[in-house]
């Protein structure tokens, strides 16, 4: 398979912000605890993070809580040159057993594949997760970008990321400038809204898929196995959207 652009994120959100906006989110109290103790999914440590599409090691790493005890980041991506501790294509995980983690992270992935590998993806995802495991995804929210296409501002600057502006055809397409110089692997072939990205899910074998914009240009899904982690995903997929 060509390159899906796995371990490289769309510029809707740098990875890093997007790192800490899950981290926080996970960390802050609700009216029962944190998240986990309010989902009744984890009560003891370790915990297993994939991290999938990793891309290189950032400087800043994973920050807290996923950079610390009791969680144990294990980093796939299928690019060699990322330096993972899995070389695998999330459409194929197999290297990785059947419920081996409490928790998935997928930035900016799933918009690299074409329409017919997505289910296949959303399946592993699921098939890794441990019963009362649950994965954070987030991808561009193709609604809104169509409504500022709509609005005729295709190739107008939407916001200034760390590579430079991105416009709504960038959104769309992949990010011109990484294209141009030859990383096809970046283009985009398939997008979501949050209704379609919550079906996938389900369909998938998710129980619940909790799916929120943040009013800006990302879509935020909180999906778990178990249909009793409906209000905790609930939960934190709107604190995500909400952190914009």
């Amino acid at each position: 398979m060509i390159g899906c652009g796995e371990g490289m994120r769309a510029f809707t959100m740098h990875p890093e912000q997007a790192q800490i906006r899950v981290c926080q989110a996970l960390a802050e109290p609700t009216h029962s605890g944190s998240f986990f103790s309010y989902a009744g999914m984890m009560t003891e440590g370790p915990f297993q993070l994939l991290h999938v599409g990793c891309g290189p090691l950032s400087s800043a790493d994973l920050p807290s809580p996923f950079n610390q005890a009791p969680w144990q980041e294990i980093r796939l991506d299928i690019d060699p040159g990322a330096q993972p501790d899995v070389v695998a294509s999330i459409t194929d995980m197999s290297v990785i057993g059947d419920g081996a983690v409490h928790a998935l992270w997928s930035s900016h992935n799933l918009e690299h594949l074409y329409p017919h590998e997505v289910p296949t993806a959303l399946s592993e995802f699921a098939r890794v997760l441990r019963p009362d495991g649950f994965a954070v995804i987030t991808v561009p929210d193709l609604e809104r970008v169509a409504a500022a296409v709509a609005r005729g501002k295709l190739t107008e600057p939407a916001y200034v990321s760390p590579a430079g502006p991105v416009a709504p055809i960038d959104m769309l397409f992949g990010f011109r400038p990484s294209l141009a110089r030859g990383h096809l692997y970046m283009a985009h072939r398939t997008g979501f809204t949050a209704g379609s990205l919550e079906a996938a899910l389900r369909e998938a074998g998710f129980a619940i898929a909790e799916v929120c914009g943040d009013g800006l240009w990302a879509l935020w899904a909180v999906a778990s196995r178990r249909s009793e982690d409906a209000d905790a995903c609930r939960q934190l997929a709107e604190r995500l959207a909400a952190a914009a």
